[in-house]
């Protein structure tokens, strides 16, 4: 038969004091003698005890879970991302629950309601969007809630955006600026406010600047796709010499179908341009010029704000700053100006990381 676990309890009575004492030991800031902490930690050690946090946590009416639903996982961004917000909820003292979605309300709505029943104190979405009825029962339960890169105004809640718009403007000035005559944009069909934030900032800008551009939107946001997606753009006949690609992932699919493909020689032949900065996007195979999300400070600011446990009747919008960095797919002939040219790292627009 299985064994129970101690109890508190039997920790009391082994080390000769009240349940309370046992409950102030294992409470942070909580008051007790050295010499009774030793005895009843040695009276724990011996029993194999753990504190019940759950149980614990429930009787102040709080778990302290939150919920990481994410469709995507694996992809580099989205682990990168999933990984800085598991750390920083670990060292606030909190446990992630990540719920894997699709893209579908459907799945989104399911993982919600399986966050609900978990009794989460907390929500963080990296995709998909809660029915507006849906996100107010979780608010009259006590839960609250993030949303990264999603549209929506649910009051209370906190939305974390970036200024995607001013990165596919960028990227048309970096790409002109380094003496490229015909771009071209690559994107998938996926159709988030991030990526079509992206491809109307591009879009717009080109278009200011006067200038005619291709484009192309198929699939999945995907490596598979940035395949597809470069042997539909570079066998034109009006071949484009720059492609501005929203997701680093298609970006490293379309540098490998121009190479390895068609035999176009990057940066001489073809700039190229992503978003992300994954960790492949450094890798020498690719080198590849991006913007940067600010993983961490997402991750951190997110966290810090369902710590502060404020409440307002509108959402709190959080803007942070992706940084462009400069690398060896884009022609030398663009070169940056400022502190940060030696290293090309820095901030894509005036923007400050802010909440409003």
């Amino acid at each position: 038969m299985p064994r129970t676990p101690a109890s508190a309890k039997d920790v009391a009575e082994l080390a000769g004091v009240s349940r309370a004492a046992v409950s102030r030991c294992f409470t942070p800031g909580a008051s007790i003698s050295p010499e009774t902490r030793a005895r009843i930690l040695k009276a724990a050690e011996t029993l194999g005890y753990q504190v019940n946090r759950l149980a614990s946590g429930l009787i102040r009416n709080e778990s302290g879970i939150v919920a990481l639903i994410s469709a995507e996982i694996a992809t580099p961004y989205r682990a990168q991302l999933l990984a800085a917000l598991t750390a920083a909820l670990q060292r606030a003292g909190k446990v992630a629950l990540v719920i894997n979605t699709d893209r579908s309300d459907e799945s989104v709505e399911q993982a919600l309601r399986q966050a609900i029943s978990y009794r989460t104190d907390a929500a963080i979405f990296l995709s998909g969007m809660p029915a507006r009825s849906l996100a107010e029962t979780c608010q009259r339960n006590g839960m609250r809630l993030v949303l990264i890169n999603r549209d929506g105004n649910h009051p209370g809640s906190l939305l974390v955006r970036l200024p995607d718009e001013d990165a596919g403007a960028r990227a048309v000035a970096i790409l002109l600026a380094a003496g490229c005559k015909r771009l071209a944009l690559a994107s998938s069909r996926t159709g988030t406010p991030s990526l079509v934030g992206r491809e109307r900032g591009f879009r717009d800008a080109a278009r200011s600047a006067g200038v005619e551009w291709i484009e192309e939107r198929l699939g999945a946001t995907s490596y598979e796709t940035g395949l597809e997606l470069g042997m539909a753009l570079l066998t034109r006949k009006d071949r484009p010499d720059a492609i501005f690609c929203t997701t680093d992932l298609m970006a490293c699919g379309v540098m490998d179908a121009a190479r390895w493909r068609l035999g176009i020689s990057i940066p001489d032949q073809l700039s190229v341009i992503g978003f992300d900065d994954i960790p492949q996007a450094g890798w020498e195979g690719y080198d590849l010029t991006t913007f940067r999300q600010p993983v961490d400070d997402i991750a951190a600011q997110s966290v810090d704000w369902l710590l502060s446990e404020k409440t307002a009747d509108t959402a709190a919008v959080l803007t942070l700053e992706p940084r462009l960095k400069l690398r060896g797919s884009v022609r030398r002939s663009f070169r940056p100006k400022g502190p940060q040219a030696a290293t090309g790292d820095e901030p894509i627009s005036t923007h400050d990381a802010k909440m409003r």
